[in-house]
């Protein structure tokens, strides 16, 4: 597990934005993408940087099923944030299918065609407060599911569906990136990674092949390993 450690969230998203445009910049990859706000402002510091994306592969790691104009969709932040550093093909579950378990079966076979069958490039994820990694969250079904890439998952805490990739969709990636800020993150870094307690998040990064955590200090306060 490589933990790298940035003073505040715009280093952290400087480095990350960077880390993207050098895996752009060796050719054709795909880049499964993230919701919240610190990978948000990771996409808006490559629209800053006008990178070129236009060899990439843009994927979900998750969406929630709302109208995918809708204020919370992973799909309209990450084309509003990325704004001009688009330019990539950009591949997103199809809302008007109608039901999420049945736009989760057609997004698995679309990401199938669009990564013409290769296992996924770069996968960024967040980490929520209560461990949850895409919309892989603590007790549902989708964490136990290991012969499918993507899946409908209710939320009883969210009372809503959730579409996400599955645990070994996401561990197959050549490489996963975790981008987490903020203090109000801390307690649960240090249940993940420093007590290696089984949240999805941990989960998630210990079948991954190649796995990097990127955190700003107040994220990273409670680890007790030097820093």
């Amino acid at each position: 597990m490589d933990i790298r450690v940035y003073d505040d969230r715009t280093g952290l998203a400087d480095a990350a934005a960077q880390l993207i445009v050098d895996r752009a910049a060796a050719g054709t990859f795909s880049l499964g993408l993230a919701g919240g706000s610190t990978p948000r402002a990771t996409y808006e510091r490559l629209a800053e940087m006008r990178a070129d994306l236009s060899g990439a592969t843009l994927w979900l790691g998750d969406e929630r099923w709302v109208d995918p104009d809708h204020r919370d969709s992973n799909a309209r932040m990450a084309r509003e944030s990325l704004g001009t550093a688009h330019g990539a093909s950009f591949v997103v579950p199809d809302w008007s299918l109608g039901e999420p378990e049945t736009a989760a079966a057609a997004y698995e076979l679309a990401l199938d065609r669009a990564l013409e069958g290769r296992p996924p490039g770069l996968v960024l994820l967040g980490m929520g407060d209560d461990g949850h990694t895409a919309s892989l969250f603590p007790g549902t079904r989708a964490l136990e599911v290991t012969d499918r890439n993507y899946v409908a998952n209710w939320v009883d805490e969210k009372e809503a569906w959730r579409l996400t990739a599955t645990v070994p969709f996401l561990a197959s990636a050549d490489q996963v990136v975790f981008l987490v800020a903020g203090e109000s993150k801390a307690a649960m870094v240090e249940r993940v990674i420093e007590r290696a307690e089984p949240f999805p998040s941990r989960v998630v990064s210990d079948a991954a092949r190649d796995v990097i955590w990127m955190l700003d200090t107040a994220a990273a306060s409670r680890l007790g390993r030097p820093l």
